[in-house]
Parts: C-alpha cells; structure tokens; sequence
C-alpha cells in the first residue's frame, strides 16, 4: 500500500527514489515516444518499481517530454502512456506516488527541464519531504545525473536506453553509481534495508 499522506510529510529523503522515464522505465527512441503503442515498457523496470514499493520506498518519475513542445503529441496522451504505467504498476502491487514532466522545448526558457532541479523539486514540494539530500536519482542520462546532484542526491546511471552512451562519453560520471538495468539497482537497494533503516 502507498504511504499516507502523513507518512510521506516524514519520509526520510533516502527512502525516496526518483526515476527518469524513457529509457529507464521504457524503451527510448531518438524520434520520440509519441503515442501509446510506442511506449513499451521493460518488464524487468516494472517488476522493480513494486519491489521497491514493497520494501518500503517512495516511488516518483521525472522526465523530460519537450515532443509536446515539439507538437509531436499532446498532453492527453501522455497521459494515456502514464496511465498504463500506474495500472502496470499496481497490478504488481506497487506504486508511484508522484509524475512530475516538463512539456517545454529546449529554448523555452523553463526551470524544470532537466538538467535543472525543477522536476526534482515539484516532486519534493508534492510529497512534503523536507529536503532531498540524501533521496536517490536513476537516470540513462547526464542531465539527469546533474539534475540530481543539484539537489544532494545520490545518483545512479543505468545502462540502458542511452546509458552505455553515457558511460562511453564518461563525463560528469564521478558520483554516479553504475548498473545494468532499473531491476539491477533495486535489487541492490532492497538489499540495504538494515543499512537504510538503522538509527
């Protein structure tokens, strides 16, 4: 079951992770997931989004989607694509407390696209958390490494969608940790439960 409204006014900034979407949670594309059929998960993301919510982490997503900026597709159906992501999730008995999306192009001037902290922080201001020092950033990407250490997050880059291309590039990777896939990492994570909940 997802935490209380009370629960989350509390919650430790280290039980809450926050994932990238395309190419973390689903398969990229360099030409954009425009529709519903195109947004293809990855079995193994899902099945770790409901580990981790049942090992008692926070789940919330932040994602770049400037293809509405684009015109490439509207609101409405990202919506749709993150609407069959909360039901793939809750049918694994899991759960994702928050979406956060930045809809701006590149040159529009925002302050949530990432590599800005704007995403990070709509999703602090939504779940009460008093600060993120110490949460948990998953991304395929630098700029999402970069939005995280904004913050005082700890960073994790995975490899894929454009992770081995990041990792390949090797820049602005000191602080990341490295794994395989979203499923490797949450692996890992669950394990640290004494750690994590210790005093």
């Amino acid at each position: 079951m997802p935490p209380t409204s009370n629960a989350l006014a509390t919650l430790p900034a280290r039980k809450l992770v926050i994932l990238d979407r395309d190419g973390v949670i689903n398969h990229d594309s360099d030409a954009y997931i425009k529709s519903l059929d195109e947004w293809i998960p990855y079995p193994s993301a899902i099945s770790a989004i409901a580990r981790l919510t049942q090992a008692g982490f926070t789940i919330a997503v932040a994602t770049n989607q400037s293809g509405i900026a684009r015109g490439y597709y509207d609101e409405a159906t990202l919506h749709a694509m993150h609407h069959r992501l909360n039901a793939l999730v809750e049918a694994e008995n899991g759960h994702i407390a928050h979406i956060a999306y930045c809809p701006h192009g590149p040159d529009d001037g925002c302050d949530c696209r990432k590599p800005l902290p704007g995403l990070l922080l709509q999703i602090q201001q939504q779940l009460s958390i008093a600060s993120l020092e110490g949460s948990w950033m998953v991304g395929d990407s630098l700029r999402d490494l970069q939005a995280g250490e904004a913050v005082g997050c700890n960073v994790v880059l995975v490899k894929t969608g454009k992770g081995e291309k990041t990792l390949a590039r090797n820049i602005g990777l000191e602080k990341a940790a490295i794994y395989p896939d979203l499923a490797a990492f949450a692996d890992w994570l669950c394990r640290q439960q004494d750690d994590l909940t210790s005093p």
